[in-house]
């Protein structure tokens, strides 16, 4: 098949699009740069502005949108805008061309995120049917999959991939880890009880590919295994691979430092995520458990 791909030259659309040729597909990248829009195998965009080069996109039956501004870093109103801004107009302009195509894709993929469901109880596994949390991540990725009904209304299959931390050893969550924990010097985050849902950046192609294959699957799919674990448990796990000690933390009261409020919905609030309609449809996990995924991931 045919793959149009916004965000392909980041972490998950990098792996994305390596697995996809590798079985065969032809994946076109959507990029802001009118220099790269030059070579073939690309379409430009702009998002700002509401540009997007329709005829380019024509005869793709896929089209995933995986661009957004990062999250890590200070929280200025600045920032703020930006973050909420690369998701909602990306996704609403890719939402309202492909509806002007013909033929249409046969399903439009918008990256989304756990943190729909706000802080929960450590204790609360969270499926797709679960209602959405508080806070500024959450109003984010509310507005974010909303700003996909366009396609929706049109009758365009949507599916929003709610991913867990995405564990890679070349950046993502583990990229400011890495360092610190290769030195001895990693920890947990507060008490390190908030739990942290995850999948390996590997299975995310697979699961794509799996729910793809299954027209019935459609609105929110929670894209982590079913095996999220504390942060505690997380660290210590990731010191044990790389056969280090983790004995430090961040105090929580450091941590609610970090201005906009980054520090208490990133660092220090947690949820268990529940895939349940990945099991439920049958998907057979690569990487189910933390210490095996860590593993693939880091190379070790």
């Amino acid at each position: 098949m045919r793959f149009a791909i916004a965000g392909a030259t980041g972490l998950v659309g990098t792996e994305l699009t390596k697995q996809l040729r590798a079985e065969g597909h032809t994946v076109t990248r959507i990029t802001r740069s009118r220099e790269k829009a030059r070579a073939p195998g690309t379409v430009r965009w702009s998002p700002s502005t509401g540009e997007v080069d329709e005829a380019a996109l024509a005869g793709h039956e896929v089209v995933v949108n995986l661009a957004g501004e990062p999250i890590a870093g200070i929280w200025t109103k600045e920032r703020k805008r930006r973050i909420l801004s690369s998701r909602v107009d990306g996704t609403r302009l890719l939402a309202q061309t492909i509806v002007r195509l013909d033929p249409r894709p046969r399903a439009y993929f918008v990256s989304s995120g756990m943190n729909y469901y706000g802080a929960r109880p450590t204790d609360e596994p969270k499926t797709e049917a679960a209602p959405k949390g508080d806070g500024f991540l959450a109003d984010v990725t509310h507005a974010w999959e909303a700003a996909a009904d366009p396609a929706r209304d049109a009758g365009i299959r949507v599916v929003h991939m709610r991913c867990g931390h995405v564990l890679d050893g070349s950046g993502g969550l583990l990229g400011p880890m890495l360092p610190f924990f290769k030195l001895g010097l990693g920890g947990w985050i507060g008490d390190g009880r908030q739990v942290w849902s995850w999948i390996a950046n590997p299975e995310l192609p697979r699961a794509l590919l799996h729910v793809l294959a299954r027209d019935e699957i459609t609105g929110a799919v929670n894209f982590c295994t079913p095996n999220p674990v504390p942060n505690r448990e997380f660290s210590e796990t990731l010191a044990r691979v790389l056969n280090r000690p983790a004995f430090l933390f961040l105090p929580e009261f450091a941590a609610r430092l970090a201005p906009g409020g980054m520090g208490e919905e990133a660092l220090l609030a947690g949820v268990r995520m529940a895939p349940a309609k990945l099991v439920a449809s049958g998907y057979d996990f690569r990487w189910p458990e933390l210490e095996g995924a860590l593993r693939e991931v880091i190379g070790k």
